[in-house]
């Protein structure tokens, strides 16, 4: 989603509020490829495991409610849910072009996307307008992050569910935790008529959104995370769009000669934290998307567990906790917009723990992870 999409440091600014929180390293390494006002998902990537492993990382609790059966059993055929799955299809399916901007308090950016599908692969360019120059090239899940200043290339495998998608599950699991709702209405968003879905959550675990859907095309047009009082958290959306035109490959091509430029790989391993000895009782609906290990380009090795319930994500990284290092501040809670942060210690390692859902959440959710060493571990 909009708190979206991994899914996150969009400014300096977010930084010197995360740091009360969490690992300062931690933060800047892992939101080096992401883009700027992107959704959370950008942050929450990885190698996805289709189910839970029996075992390994314990499943939301241990309530009916938070079981897998009671999110992935519920069947829903309302125009709502189709609406929303129709609108992650016009995010990957068509051709579109155009500048977005993501607001977040007083902080309001812009970035152009250009967007291709050839019938078999999506292609991507974002350009962010703002700031040091970046641009951000997607060829299915394959996305590298252009860094002219350094002529650096961040190289790593992501989803395509962010802003103008924003599914990470089937829709029709949504509506155990989320009540949708589709205005009659017709709204305007960039010149162009949409349909606007009200989702509100159902308990305190998530946020309210509230879409705006292109009526032709249903492409996301707009998208804003909700607070609990019905405040706007943060927002998303197009100000000027095309959409459904062909498209030249070389508008896909980066704006330098990139040849000569340096190429970092993100490496990532599916890991199992469960038989690792984690135990991470998960907010009733969130279900555990992927489990892996990122090497980064210091040779840091992390530990990422995202669960999601389909719209929100919450990202967990585990490193191990090194007491002369200074990155490591006191721990606690600090928040970006939609976004909450909790940094905590759990034995000998260091857990940071963010994602789009309320600060109670969150702080529960960290404060309850156990960390039981296996047999024969040291």
């Amino acid at each position: 989603m909009v708190s979206g999409h991994a899914r996150r440091v969009r400014s300096a600014a977010w930084f010197k509020r995360a740091t009360a929180a969490a690992s300062h390293g931690l933060l800047r390494a892992i939101c080096t490829g992401c883009c700027v006002g992107l959704p959370l998902q950008a942050l929450a990537q990885g190698v996805p495991i289709t189910a839970p492993v029996a075992g390994a990382v314990a499943p939301v609790g241990a309530t009916a409610s938070s079981a897998p059966s009671a999110t992935l059993g519920v069947v829903s055929s309302s125009p709502e849910a189709t609406l929303l799955r129709q609108i992650q299809q016009a995010a990957r399916h068509l051709n579109y072009e155009g500048v977005f901007t993501f607001q977040q308090g007083e902080s309001i950016e812009s970035s152009r996307m250009i967007h291709m599908f050839d019938g078999q692969d999506e292609k991507e360019r974002i350009e962010v307008l703002d700031g040091p120059p970046r641009e951000y090239l997607r060829r299915n899940d394959d996305v590298q992050s252009l860094f002219p200043e350094q002529k650096l290339i961040l190289r790593e495998q992501q989803r395509g569910d962010r802003f103008p998608g924003l599914l990470v599950a089937d829709p029709t699991a949504l509506e155990a935790h989320y009540q949708l709702r589709t205005s009659v209405e017709l709204y305007r968003v960039a010149g162009r008529s949409c349909r606007v879905i009200e989702i509100t959550p159902r308990d305190a675990h998530r946020y309210g959104y509230r879409l705006c859907a292109d009526s032709a095309s249903n492409l996301l047009l707009k998208a804003q995370t909700i607070a609990s009082d019905g405040a706007v958290l943060e927002q998303v959306a197009f100000t000027h769009v095309t959409i459904g035109h062909v498209i030249n490959e070389q508008a896909l091509q980066p704006a330098w000669p990139i040849t000569d430029w340096s190429t970092q790989h993100t490496k990532q391993q599916v890991i199992d934290l469960g038989a690792m000895g984690w135990r991470v009782p998960a907010p009733p609906g969130y279900l555990p998307t992927s489990q892996l290990a990122r090497v980064f380009a210091d040779q840091r090795t992390v530990n990422q567990l995202v669960l999601s319930d389909g719209l929100a994500t919450i990202s967990i990284f585990i490193e191990p906790y090194r007491a002369e290092r200074s990155e490591y501040l006191s721990q606690g809670a600090a928040r970006s917009g939609s976004v909450n942060i909790f940094g905590i210690r759990i034995a000998n390692f260091w857990l940071t723990v963010l994602g789009e859902v309320p600060a109670t959440t969150l702080e529960l959710l960290a404060q309850s992870i156990q960390y039981v060493p296996p047999v024969g571990s040291r």
